[in-house]
């Protein structure tokens, strides 16, 4: 299966450290030849690789502001958690009209489109929730994780377009009806905290086209922004979200505007496997909704921002207070056609052994009878990030036994060289 991906491998910086193995929640990537290598058909985008790197080696593949000049009509769409990149921030009037400023000819937040789809999920909710609990489909790493480690889970998904879609459908609606341009000539673009969101428009999953024709990293914009916001200026009165909308930036915002007393809100990759596992082991059938955010703190903890995670989140929290509860829901009682995924969510098998189930339990022995003669200590000093990952990588031929340090050691003769050659942690101290 073909994807397209954000997260990218620049190997000249790449040194082969394998920090980057045991932080990938899918373990998408080894090291082979001193270099990482990413596995297209597990990696989710999170971004756990960008963050962790410390050669910078990882980075996200995202559009340029200059690339895209030939739109008669360009629209900014920023993600509620831009708000919490700026200190003293009473006014997000600032932050929109200096989007204008830097060549957008119009902003529509995608708050406003979050507060949208918390009243359609409400809706959803009471006609299609009971009896199961519902994960929200808000964050695509998680969606992405969930196709690949927790396919039995696909159920319970919303199936539901995130606020950065809803939002790209009512800004070109009002931009065809202010302008009167076609499709066509205008431009939507999505400021964006994570490169999961940006493969998501790339490559939309339960959609046939994307609504959004490209996305800029926070990390990118936010200087040409701090330019030119000024207390100085009177902005223009822009921003028409609430508290709601706004709340989406931190972990939990979603799921307080759904008013379910039984939710759950998680972030961080290793919280959401953990949780994701329970509700597959059915320990917590007594939630209603479930949230869950790849980046630690939510939106708020992308690798493509600026601000560290907790301080934007406390900023976001200081910026709700002058904010109303919200300003946006759906205009009749029915959930509109667009809001609803146009495809059905399906497993990407990629963690499959084989494509039938003799060969794949035939496999399955046969890592079995490999990791036992491998040492199970986890170091990733193999290139692969786990003892198991390692077996498997063997049995599929991608591997050698001998790739295994510490059986290199027992199948040399030379001990003494071979004690040398084992990392300092694990040597004997004789």
């Amino acid at each position: 299966m073909d994807f397209f991906h954000s997260v990218r491998l620049d190997e000249d910086k790449c040194r082969g450290c394998i920090n980057c193995i045991k932080r990938c929640p899918t373990e998408a990537i080894r090291v082979r030849n001193g270099k990482a290598r990413i596995s297209p058909e597990l990696c989710i985008d999170c971004g756990e690789c960008i963050r962790i790197c410390p050669q910078r080696a990882k980075y996200a593949h995202r559009d340029k502001l200059e690339d895209f000049g030939h739109f008669k009509y360009k629209i900014a769409l920023p993600a509620p958690a831009l708000y919490g990149q700026f200190n003293n921030l009473d006014d997000t009037n600032y932050i929109l009209t200096a989007l204008k400023k830097i060549g957008f000819d119009d902003v529509y937040e995608v708050a406003r489109g979050a507060e949208i789809v918390s009243d359609a999920t409400r809706k959803w909710l009471k006609e299609n929730g009971k009896g199961k609990t519902i994960i929200s489909s808000a964050c695509p790493a998680v969606v992405r994780l969930i196709r690949v480690r927790y396919p039995k889970l696909i159920p319970n998904v919303l199936p539901m377009n995130p606020p950065m879609v809803e939002a790209a459908i009512q800004a070109r609606k009002i931009a065809k009806e202010k302008t009167g341009l076609e499709d066509s000539d205008i431009g939507v673009f999505f400021i964006t905290p994570c490169p999961a969101k940006i493969t998501a428009i790339k490559n939309p999953i339960c959609n046939e086209v994307s609504y959004i024709n490209g996305a800029f990293s926070i990390k990118d914009i936010y200087p040409s922004l701090l330019k030119k916001m000024s207390r100085e200026e009177e902005p223009e009165d822009i921003n028409n979200a609430g508290l709601i909308g706004v709340g989406w930036a931190n972990s939990g915002g979603e799921a307080a505007g759904v008013l379910k007393e039984r939710y759950l809100a998680a972030d961080g990759i290793e919280n959401v496997m953990q949780v994701l596992a329970e509700i597959e082991n059915e320990k917590l059938p007594d939630l209603e909704f479930v949230e869950l955010n790849a980046c630690p703190g939510g939106c708020v903890g992308g690798p493509l921002t600026v601000e560290n995670p907790y301080v934007a989140k406390a900023r976001i929290q200081r910026l709700r207070k002058y904010l109303p509860v919200s300003k946006n829901r759906l205009e009749t009682d029915e959930i509109p056609d667009h809001m609803m995924w146009e495809k059905p969510l399906t497993a990407t098998h990629s963690l499959k052994l084989a494509d039938n189930v003799f060969d794949a339990m035939e496999l399955m022995t046969k890592v079995y009878e490999i990791q036992a003669l491998l040492p199970g200590l986890d170091c990733g000093t193999c290139g692969a990030p786990s003892c198991n990952a390692m077996a498997k990588d063997i049995a599929k031929g991608k591997a050698e036994l001998t790739d295994c340090i510490f059986r290199m050691k027992q199948e040399m003769s030379d001990e003494t060289a071979a004690e040398e050659l084992i990392p300092a942690p694990f040597r004997d101290e004789e």
